[in-house]
């Protein structure tokens, strides 16, 4: 069975890297990281991935605009796209039922085994 492919766009390298890592030793993934949100559609569009995890928050590209670039792109628009934020708590992610704009979040800080359980739980909607 091939690896399924897994985007994480983040401008902290200090958090992809890691997250990289842990889900690249798992064996059934092969992931790419961009730290760049101007970049993040140009490396979707070459990477071609199952799932992206999308910071909100970036230096040089707000998360929702390269959502838009996704969306709007016929091939690209039918990746899914989990949000990451540090602007919500997890709690109140519980109160919103875990999406923004109509995509599924996490809340920062989180972890490489919570990233995980997003991960498996949205591939295996696809």
């Amino acid at each position: 069975m091939p690896k399924r492919r897994i985007l994480i766009v983040d401008d902290e390298p200090d958090f992809t890297r890691p997250i990289r890592e842990y889900l690249e030793r798992t064996g059934a993934y092969d992931v790419k990281e961009e730290n760049r949100g101007a970049q993040a559609f140009y490396t979707a569009q070459a990477f071609k991935p199952d799932l992206i995890l999308l910071d909100i928050m970036m230096i040089d590209m707000d998360g929702s605009e390269v959502a838009d670039q996704l969306r709007a792109d016929e091939e690209l628009s039918k990746i899914p796209v989990v949000f990451m934020t540090g602007v919500i708590t997890k709690d109140e992610a519980e109160e919103r039922g875990g999406r923004i704009g109509g995509h599924p979040f996490i809340a920062k800080p989180v972890g490489p085994r919570d990233v995980l359980a997003t991960v498996e739980q949205y591939l295996h909607q696809t």
